[in-house]
């Protein structure tokens, strides 16, 4: 799932960013009104954090635009804690509400809320490629039936192979996609993180799933049996 964070504090932004990363979530940033709209309209996001003291075009603002074009889930976030200032934002459509400053799990629970309510019935929202299926709404992975214990890059990681199965992905774009970092050739964390991967996806099973494309990347796809 890809939030849109809209905070002109860097520092902010950045702890925002790297929190919700962390729990698995693709992170954008814009550090402006005009750039958070910009990215809310034109991108495919599924939340939008929002904050109402914005430079040039405000969160208000951000907000009445985007409800003009889409149905997007937003949560104000500000430090303004006036009633007035909340019920200016529901009554622009706002889904929710937190002001500053909160506690990260406070945010990072009405996020998950936020993204349930959006979403289709888990069961509807399931995504499979053969005997693995990826619950995104809570989380879960789960291949024969047995459940996978995944980190929160692991899951972003499986997530985004079986989304795009069939598709193969290089180390770059994987890289930027699920750590949001630009590829070091000297970096080797998705190599790391597919080994990972493999040894609770793919090793107790005969049939493997995560292929390597040599000089290219890699693939998650049912092959037939040689």
């Amino acid at each position: 799932m890809k939030i849109l964070v809209v905070d002109d504090e860097s520092r902010a932004a950045e702890y925002l960013r790297q929190g919700l990363a962390e729990s698995g979530y693709t992170v954008e940033v814009a550090l402006s009104g005009s750039d958070g709209l910009h990215a809310a309209m034109t991108g495919d996001h599924d939340l939008v954090v929002l904050d109402v003291m914005l430079p040039g075009i405000d969160g208000f603002a951000v907000l009445s635009a985007l409800r003009t074009a889409k149905q997007i889930p937003v949560l104000m976030l500000t430090a303004r804690g006036q009633m007035n200032d909340k019920v200016r934002g529901f009554d622009l459509g706002a889904d929710d509400y937190l002001v500053k400053p909160f506690q990260f799990p406070e945010l990072l629970a009405r996020v998950r809320a936020l993204l349930k309510r959006g979403r289709p019935a888990s069961n509807e929202s399931m995504l499979r490629v053969g005997e693995l299926e990826i619950d995104p709404v809570r989380h879960r992975a789960t291949r024969s039936g047995k459940r996978i214990d995944l980190s929160a890059k692991e899951f972003a990681l499986l997530s985004l192979l079986v989304q795009r199965a069939g598709d193969v992905l290089s180390r770059t774009e994987i890289a930027s996609l699920v750590w949001d970092i630009h590829f070091d050739s000297d970096t080797n964390v998705v190599e790391v993180a597919i080994r990972r991967l493999r040894s609770k996806l793919d090793e107790p099973f005969d049939t493997k799933l995560i292929h390597t494309v040599r000089g290219v990347g890699y693939v998650l796809e049912e092959r037939a049996a040689p």
